[in-house]
C-alpha cells in the first residue's frame, strides 16, 4: 500500500507503522522487527455477488473450508508467529456462520482484526456486532456509482447496499472505508468517488490497480494505460492535497502499483525538494513491494500463498505445518525468491534505477502477462528516462 496522504501531508494512521517504521527495513519474514506478517486470509470462497475481477473467482456455490476447530489452531499458530493484523476476506467473509466466533477469538489473541467484504451485508445489527468484538477496520469495495458498481459486481442494487453497510458502520462509529478496484469501465468516476466519501464522511479509501488474477486474468485489456495511470495519479494526488488545504482528515491509498510512490517522489522533487526528501527517507524504509515477506495469504482450505494474487504458487498447508514454519521455510524457490527477488529480476525492473523503492512491483501481473514470475510488471507507468535508462 502506498499512503498519498502520508507522503504529502505526513498524516499518521495505523497502518503507517507497518509501511514506513525503521523497524521494516531488511526484514525477511515479516512486517516490522519482531513480527510476522500481515495475513490475508480467504475464509471462505462462497460469495453473495459474482464480480468481474475475482482473483479468488468467487460465486454462490459451497466450497471445501477450514472447519471452526481448524480456524482456531491457525489462529493460534498466527498468534504464535507475533503476527499483527489478520485480514478476513473471501469471498465474502460475513457468509461464513462462524465469522463473528473467529473474528473475535483473533481479537483475543492479540491480533488486529479486519474485514474485506462487499458490504451488502452489514445490517445496523452486524455494524454493532463488528463494533462490539472490536474489529478495527471494515474495507467495503465499490468500484462505480451505481449502476457502474451493480454491472461490475455483478447484482442490481449492490451499490445500494454496500452504501447501506457503509452508513450502518459510521452510524455507531465503526471504522470504515471504501475499497476501489480501477479499471477501463470506472476510472473516469474517480472524483465522484472522493465526492462520495466526503459527503458520506467516509474516513478511507484504498484505490487498487487491477492485477490479472483469478477472473481478472480476462481483464487485461480492461486495464488503464499508462498515460491514464499518469492522469489517475494526479488527480488522486490534487483530491488529497485539496481535503488536506480545507481541513478535512481523510486516509488516501493506493494499492498493487508501486510505480505510484516514485511518481509521487518525481512530482515532489519538482515542486516541493524538502518534501520530496522525506517521501524518499519514507520510501527507503518501506522497501516497496513485500509480498512473501509482509504480506502473506491463506486460502479456504489452508493453502499458504504469497498474496492473495498469487494462487497458484502453493507453500504448504496449515493443516499440516503451522504458518510461521512454511513461511520461514525457504525451500520454495518462488517464496525464497521473493525475500530476496532483486538479483532475479528482468527486463524494465532489473534495470531500474528506483529497484529498491520499488522492489520489482507485483509478480503476479508479470507472470500473467509473460509467462515469466521474474519478468518486468506491464503495469509500470513510468518512463525510460524516468526509471534511468537510456
Amino acid at each position: 500500500m502506498i499512503g498519498v496522504s502520508k507522503l504529502l501531508c505526513g498524516t499518521q494512521n495505523y497502518g503507517d507503522s507497518l509501511r514506513y517504521a525503521h523497524g521494516t527495513q531488511g526484514q525477511v519474514h515479516g512486517a516490522v522487527a519482531g513480527h510476522g506478517p500481515v495475513v490475508v486470509w480467504n475464509s471462505t470462497r462462497t460469495c453473495n455477488l459474482k464480480c468481474r475481477h475475482c482473483y479468488s473467482e468467487s460465486d454462490s456455490k459451497k466450497y471445501k473450508e477450514l472447519s471452526t476447530e481448524e480456524a482456531k489452531r491457525f489462529i493460534d499458530d498466527l498468534a504464535e508467529f507475533n503476527v499483527p493484523v489478520l485480514l478476513f476476506s473471501g469471498g465474502e467473509p460475513l457468509v461464513r456462520p462462524d465469522f463473528f466466533e473467529l473474528a473475535e477469538y483473533t481479537k483475543q489473541k492479540g491480533i488486529r482484526t479486519t474485514i474485506s467484504t462487499n458490504g451488502t451485508l452489514i445490517t445496523p445489527e452486524v455494524a454493532q456486532r463488528l463494533k462490539n468484538i472490536g474489529v478495527g477496520y471494515v474495507g467495503i469495495s465499490l468500484d462505480g456509482i451505481g449502476e457502474v458498481n451493480d454491472r461490475f459486481r455483478g447484482k442490481q442494487g449492490s451499490f445500494e447496499a454496500a452504501l447501506a453497510g457503509i452508513r450502518n458502520c459510521l452510524a455507531v462509529d465503526q471504522r470504515v472505508g471504501l475499497r476501489f478496484t480501477i479499471n477501463r469501465h470506472n476510472y473516469k468516476e474517480l472524483n465522484e468517488i472522493f465526492d462520495l466519501i466526503e459527503k458520506e464522511n467516509i474516513p478511507r479509501v484504498c484505490f487498487y490497480h487491477l492485477v490479472y488474477s483469478g477472473r481478472g486474468s480476462e481483464m487485461i485489456k480492461e486495464d488503464i494505460s499508462p498515460e491514464e495511470s499518469r492522469a489517475v495519479l494526479d488527480l488522486i494526488m490534487e483530491r488529497t492535497m485539496d481535503f488536506q488545504r480545507r481541513g478535512i482528515d481523510k486516509e488516501i491509498l493506493t494499492v498493487d502499483n508501486h510505480a505510484d510512490a516514485i511518481y509521487i517522489y518525481l512530482k515532489l522533487l519538482k515542486e516541493d525538494p524538502e518534501r520530496a526528501r522525506q517521501v524518499l527517507e519514507l520510501l527507503a524504509r518501506n522497501g516497496g513491494n513485500r509480498t512473501g515477506i509482509a504480506i502473506g495469504e491463506v486460502d479456504w482450505e489452508g493453502n499458504v500463498h504469497a498474496d492473495q494474487f498469487t494462487r497458484n504458487h502453493r507453500f504448504g498447508n496449515v493443516r499440516e505445518r503451522k504458518f510461521g514454519d512454511i513461511w520461514t521455510d525457504l525451500s520454495h524457490p518462488i517464496l525464497a525468491g521473493l525475500k530476496d527477488r532483486k538479483p532475479l529480476l528482468k527486463g524494465r525492473c532489473a534495470k531500474c534505477q528506483w529497484l529498491g523503492l520499488c522492489n520489482g512491483n507485483f509478480r503476479a501481473r508479470a507472470e500473467a502477462v509473460h509467462g515469466d514470475f521474474w519478468a518486468e510488471d506491464p503495469a509500470c507507468y513510468l518512463t525510460d528516462e524516468e526509471i534511468g535508462i537510456r
